[in-house]
């Protein structure tokens, strides 16, 4: 065990601050993000979704809802009505 572990009877400490992301997680987002750009960024993003409609349904499908909130809340009494279309063609 290393100096920071727990001892029995004692609290643990206060942990990460909410908002702010695990070092390990924050790494790999940069890593990712430096190839991504490395591969061409935007326009090769593009492009590669043009090159079948396979991948623009994969754009669709996997990419581009990660973009979207995970929860969204309204008022109980007037819930939130959506409605979403995607048209392939």
């Amino acid at each position: 065990m290393g100096a920071a572990a727990f001892k029995k009877g004692q609290k643990p400490g206060p942990g990460r601050p909410k908002g702010v992301p695990n070092k390990t997680t924050q790494t790999a987002k940069e890593a990712i993000a430096l190839a991504a750009e490395g591969l061409g960024g935007t326009q090769r993003l593009i492009a590669w979704a043009q090159e079948d409609p396979a991948n623009e349904r994969a754009f669709w499908a996997t990419i581009y809802p990660k973009l979207i909130p995970v929860q969204v809340a309204g008022d109980p009494d007037n819930p939130l009505l959506h409605s979403i279309t995607v048209t392939f063609g």
